[in-house]
């Protein structure tokens, strides 16, 4: 009896950093104590945001924003588990995922493209859902980029798996200049995309680090 709950627990804290990290990261934490810092050079990075927030957070009560995120986001983690992307973190109202990451694929560009696309339709039938019922609901704007990436294990407390770089910065720049309900992407993921996506060209926009960068809604 004792053996066999030593192993139950066992599965369950296994189960937990499975939970936390991606398998191949966990596997090498738990085989060697630590895990190595890794260069990316093919990575495809998303960010979602809900527009508006704090207004739509302002008229609800804390049981029920807390169920409309985990709503979205449970219904995201799933998204990209269907496509092989993984979730990096949350901030907030912020979603953060990537493909190629811990493991090149590739097929980056075309996964994150098609669970970002996906998302999209989630989030406009979730709202039409809650206009029909006449409650507050959120909307979502997507940003796309592709590049490479320095990814690797951060903290001793609550560690998590995380990225860094121009990439993720860019990313988040396509999020933020994009629109609600639309998948803004960047030139570098356009060039990986262009033959199995329409893509529309929307101008250029000033990036930290990267100067001018194009922009393409994708549908």
């Amino acid at each position: 009896a004792l053996a066999f709950a030593i192993y139950r627990g066992k599965r369950r804290s296994e189960h937990l950093l499975l939970n936390i990290l991606p398998e191949q990261v966990a596997e090498e934490l738990k085989d060697h104590g630590s895990a190595k810092a890794q260069k990316l050079e093919n990575v495809t990075v998303l960010f979602t945001d809900f527009k508006g927030f704090t207004e739509i957070a302002e008229q609800l009560s804390p049981e029920a924003l807390v169920a409309e995120i985990h709503q979205c986001f449970s219904a995201f983690d799933a998204i990209m588990d269907k496509y092989g992307v993984e979730k990096i973190k949350t901030i907030g109202d912020a979603y953060m995922a990537a493909g190629g990451v811990p493991s090149p694929k590739n097929s980056h560009a075309l996964d994150v493209v098609g669970a970002a696309l996906e998302i999209q339709q989630f989030m406009l039938e979730l709202a039409e859902e809650k206009k029909q019922k006449g409650e507050p609901y959120f909307e979502v704007r997507i940003g796309i980029n592709s590049g490479p990436v320095v990814a690797g294990i951060v903290g001793t407390k609550k560690f998590q798996y995380d990225i860094w770089g121009d990439t993720v910065n860019t990313a988040s720049r396509m999020e933020s200049t994009g629109k609600v309900g639309k998948v803004n992407i960047s030139e570098s993921t356009y060039l990986l995309v262009k033959d199995d996506f329409n893509c529309e060209y929307r101008g250029e926009v000033e990036a930290k680090g990267k100067g001018k960068v194009k922009m393409y809604f994708v549908s």
